[in-house]
């Protein structure tokens, strides 16, 4: 493991698009930087580690997991291969940054979480939205109690995409549907404003032809009447905003889950509002979050719990089952 004053090393898995936006944050860190990059495709690996300078280009996930140069491997693979991937790091000793979803389902999450736990490793589920500037003001707002109690949470997140049976959103043997790739933000979202999971979901899907959700909405009950309200779909474009509901005034996210600003509302005004100005898009944060774990000997982060995360795979768990809707992990 890196000193104090030296940058961690990571390694990446799956040199795919959602691993070139990571990297290119991690050139704005100041706290790390890729040691190591691995594709099935030597060739891929090779063009990545062309472009942001890795040193180290595998064709294989293995040699990436056996690397001793590496401190910390970026999960970055299809969501079918995030807990195999995972557990092959873990395995090999490495501490995991592992791409939403997590896993496929509870099952896969919570042997990710015993073995990490067994041996002394970090692991984290990497909702860079929950470490964006915009989103700890959000939780710094409510902890102040600026807007009383949270009653009501209103979150949507949906895109309108081609259809096309072969894309991964709607293969179900990539994990493909809505509610995983999409949805799993405004719940999460839910699940950070509450600090706990619905005791009553209410849902109404649409389910495509290859077996996968493509639309959804959701109605959460808790404890106290409390409730949120979510919206997602791959072929429906949504407004993309986020709002938290108290007895005092209000929260709204314009720009939803990727917020760069936040309002603070009481007595129909706006009172306060957060604007985030810096560079990248936001995983830098998570990078920087689990760099700070790592040199502090803490192996999970309190900003995304390794049992939130669990919690929140139950409850995508509870919603598919109502659907109908299952993946080969499943069985």
């Amino acid at each position: 493991m890196a000193g104090g004053g030296e940058k961690i090393k990571w390694g990446i898995i799956g040199p795919g698009n959602i691993a070139q936006k990571f990297a290119l944050d991690l050139e704005l860190s100041t706290t790390s930087e890729i040691a190591a990059v691995g594709s099935r495709s030597l060739e891929r690996a090779v063009a990545f580690g062309e472009q942001f300078d890795v040193p180290n280009q595998y064709g294989s996930y293995e040699e990436v997991a056996r690397d001793p140069a590496v401190d910390i491997v970026y999960v970055a693979t299809p969501h079918t291969m995030h807990y195999e991937h995972t557990l092959l790091c873990l395995q090999a000793g490495k501490h995991v940054l592992c791409e939403k979803p997590f896993a496929i389902n509870a099952r896969e999450s919570a042997h990710l979480i015993e073995i990490a736990r067994q041996r002394g490793l970090f692991l984290m589920e990497a909702m860079w939205v929950r470490y964006l500037p915009a989103m700890t003001k959000v939780r710094e707002w409510l902890k102040a109690d600026l807007i009383g109690e949270a009653r009501i949470v209103k979150a949507d997140y949906g895109i309108c995409i081609d259809w096309d049976p072969k894309h991964r959103l709607f293969d179900p043997e990539l994990g493909g549907g809505a509610l995983l790739d999409l949805g799993v933000y405004p719940i999460s979202f839910a699940s950070m404003v509450y600090g706990e999971q619905p005791e009553q979901i209410f849902s109404t899907a649409r389910i495509g032809e290859t077996g996968v959700d493509e639309q959804f909405s959701l109605l959460f009950s808790y404890p106290g009447g409390k409730s949120a309200v979510i919206n997602s779909g791959t072929r429906l474009k949504t407004p993309h905003e986020a709002y938290i509901l108290g007895t005092k005034g209000s929260i709204r996210i314009p720009v939803f889950p990727s917020g760069r600003r936040a309002e603070l509302v009481v007595n129909d005004k706006i009172v306060d509002v957060f604007e985030d100005s810096s560079e990248g898009r936001g995983s830098r944060y998570e990078a920087e979050e689990a760099v700070r774990c790592l040199r502090s000997g803490r192996t999970e982060s309190a900003v995304m719990p390794l049992d939130e995360t669990l919690g929140v795979m139950r409850t995508m768990d509870r919603i598919r089952r109502e659907w109908g809707v299952t993946y080969r992990a499943d069985r």
